[in-house]
């Protein structure tokens, strides 16, 4: 990882996002996740795995959110990552909604911001359109891997 300036940087690189980036969270993989999905963007080169455990009840166990590329994709994932802990699949489909609103413009209800943990420092993305891609990108891996769950579900039953 390159060298990084102590020095708190303007516009983009707030603390969170720095943090996070230069110390992100639930790297570790999980033996046998229940949900596992990858995402690539080869315009800019991030990619992220994730992978979630759940538990009996079908809420996240343990989670883990690796990623590359640049600190808002990492930072993206890492917040993410963080939050995810003890939730169901359902809840994180309406976290995903929220965030993808948040980053289209729109305000989370006070309730919603108390659930999304430091998620909300990535809305200084908004003011760079071309990075807010870097940002979803870990919310795509979500919705793909909740997806995969569902349709295996379905089969299931059917």
């Amino acid at each position: 990882m390159p060298q990084l300036p102590d020095v708190p940087l303007p516009g983009l690189y707030g603390d969170a996002i720095m943090d996070h980036y230069r110390s992100p969270r639930h790297r570790e993989p999980i033996l046998q996740p229940d949900v596992e999905s990858h995402e690539y963007n080869p315009f800019c080169g991030d990619e992220i795995t994730l992978q979630i455990k759940l538990d009996d009840c079908g809420r996240v166990a343990a989670v883990s959110s690796v990623s590359q590329g640049c600190s808002i994709i990492q930072a993206s994932a890492s917040m993410m990552a963080d939050v995810m802990p003890g939730r169901s699949l359902e809840q994180l489909g309406q976290l995903s909604q929220t965030f993808r609103s948040m980053m289209r413009g729109n305000s989370p209800a006070s309730e919603a911001l108390l659930q999304m943990g430091e998620l909300p420092a990535l809305q200084v993305v908004r003011q760079y359109p071309v990075r807010i891609k870097c940002a979803l990108l870990p919310w795509v891996a979500l919705e793909e891997g909740i997806e995969k769950v569902q349709a295996r579900s379905e089969l299931a039953d059917s």
